[in-house]
């Protein structure tokens, strides 16, 4: 009997390897897993220290707002660096003033407002641009720029010159129409009118983001739903309720929602014009909050101010994500 002697050879080009033992493959099995775990955790050690930096940029003034709700902090405790806590008495203070109330119902119909024509306008002339030729699409797109990229301070000042009673561009195109009676009108008399001044300033700076946004929603839609629509024989507003809203609903909400977030504390432009006058017919709660923290140094009552509209705002951020989920569950 001879011993048969076995040899390892190369495997032929085009045949495939034999396999490793068990052993060589567990060991590169276990070694994965422990590479695995460290690869799943390392995009969140890699964001960790800019997560860290944005909650500490937002979360700390936040926190620090809401500390100071429950200080006496006037301009004499803020020089001395005393720390006097009276627990819920600045709320107190705020939700007995009837001022507070009268304001904050003031702010919500400024609000609705405002957002709801800015957002009309907005969707009116992205549906516009969408049928406008070339050229004059690209020169509305133009304009719109130019009045996005306008400061605030620098377009409220604008509006004053032209609402001016005296000197104003308004007046006197009113009165050269035949409309006498707006001679050395004063269209800053009223909270309601100077408040609708403001907001016409408002809708005036916001259509462009609004229009762009939404009309950016409408591109992505597919021609083909639009030409079924019109082998079907619907109209334009059927062809809207059918087509063109179930598509941009969701973008809707979302540039309403951040529309309301942005016009419920507007401050710059109603400050600018009259201060939150005349007799204080056009203060919002932001204004309110100015005076009381700036102007009468009670720092503490402003802070209770600003907690309550978080609160106001977040009760609206939990229903437009309630709403969102539902619009999405629907899709699904």
């Amino acid at each position: 009997m001879t011993a048969v002697k076995t040899t390892e050879t190369a495997a032929p080009a085009g045949e495939i390897p034999p396999a490793l033992p068990p052993a060589v493959t567990g060991g590169a099995r276990k070694r994965r897993r422990r590479g695995g775990a460290f690869d799943r955790a390392l995009p969140y050690l890699l964001l960790a220290p800019a997560l860290i930096a944005i909650l500490w940029l937002i979360g700390f003034p936040v926190v620090s707002v809401f500390v100071t709700s429950f200080r006496q902090l006037n301009l004499g405790e803020l020089v001395r660096g005393e720390i006097v806590w009276t627990g819920f008495d600045n709320y107190v203070t705020v939700l007995k003033d009837e001022r507070f109330w009268t304001v904050s119902l003031r702010t919500i119909v400024f609000t609705v407002a405002v957002v709801g024509a800015s957002v009309g306008a907005g969707l009116l002339i992205a549906l516009l641009m969408r049928v406008l030729t070339p050229w004059v699409r690209v020169a509305l797109q133009i304009a719109m720029l130019c009045a996005w990229a306008m400061p605030i301070l620098a377009s409220t000042t604008v509006y004053q010159w032209m609402f001016d009673q005296n000197y104003g561009i308004l007046n006197k195109t009113l009165v050269q129409l035949g409309f006498d009676s707006y001679a050395n009108y004063s269209w800053f008399s009223s909270g309601t009118s100077t408040l609708s001044v403001v907001g016409l300033l408002i809708v005036w700076q916001a259509i462009p983001f609004l229009a762009f946004s939404l009309y950016a929603g409408l591109v992505g839609i597919p021609r083909d739903l639009y030409e079924a629509a019109g082998i079907d024989g619907a109209s334009g507003w059927q062809t809207f309720r059918a087509v063109t809203w179930p598509e941009i609903r969701s973008l809707l909400m979302m540039v309403t929602f951040l529309s309301t977030l942005w016009d419920f504390k507007v401050f710059a432009q109603i400050w600018v014009f009259k201060e939150g006058g005349p007799s204080g017919e056009s203060t919002t709660l932001a204004v309110l909050q100015y005076l009381e923290g700036i102007a009468k140094s009670h720092f503490g009552v402003a802070a209770a101010i600003s907690v309550l509209m978080m609160l106001i705002l977040g009760l609206i951020t939990f229903q437009y994500l309630r709403r969102l989920l539902q619009t999405e569950e629907g899709k699904i």
